[in-house]
């Protein structure tokens, strides 16, 4: 839920990007960091180990300017991918309003991002969250591996697999050379905030 400050008039909202180990989460956050330099006033903060590219969080605030009169800011962060670091991930997720869910289109990884994602749907109900109902956007990344002669999965496969019922809205993606990042952020930002202000008028009224 978004923290919503009347008394200052700021709102913050939390943007989650998950999905499995080396998915490109980590990649979607540092292009948008490097596009976004101009805008961004802090450091992004990146903890990393030997094994998983991202220990902890990334965090970017990204301020988007006043809604309904509220100064809005928005954090965005990753979760670890690794199943090890899974109370990590638990834990970034507390207080989410809005998720990317970052699949790899790499066959190898077809069993992967479907435990991800159950995954997901475990931690948020933890916190009393339904999927369903919290804004999601899928994320269907490393499409240019196809190129490489690599094999990937088709992105009717990936809908079937991962949204099916869901029906969020999805991208294909290439993190690392930024297609499709910037749609992806937008998007999630836009379905965010429609969520965030209905919570905001009833904060306010």
């Amino acid at each position: 839920m978004a923290l919503i400050n009347i008394k200052t008039k700021e709102v913050q909202i939390k943007i989650v990007y998950y999905g499995p180990g080396r998915g490109g989460k980590t990649t979607n956050l540092e292009y948008i960091n490097q596009a976004y330099r101009d805008q961004i006033k802090t450091e992004m903060v990146s903890l990393k180990t030997h094994d998983d590219r991202t220990l902890f969080f990334d965090f970017l605030p990204f301020d988007v300017g006043p809604i309904k009169g509220f100064d809005v800011t928005i954090q965005l962060y990753t979760v670890p991918g690794q199943v090890k670091y899974n109370a990590t991930r638990k834990l970034v997720l507390r207080g989410v309003d809005g998720i990317v869910f970052v699949a790899d289109v790499q066959k190898e990884q077809r069993i992967k991002n479907i435990e991800s994602l159950n995954q997901l749907y475990e931690n948020l109900d933890s916190y009393s969250l339904d999927l369903f109902e919290v804004p999601l956007v899928m994320q269907y990344n490393k499409v240019d591996l196809k190129k490489a002669k690599i094999p990937v999965l088709s992105t009717e496969t990936m809908q079937a697999d991962l949204n099916g019922q869901l029906k969020a809205p999805a991208f294909e993606a290439s993190a690392l050379s930024g297609g499709n990042v910037i749609p992806t952020l937008k998007e999630i930002i836009s379905v965010t905030l429609a969520s965030v202000q209905n919570q905001l008028f009833k904060e306010v009224f």
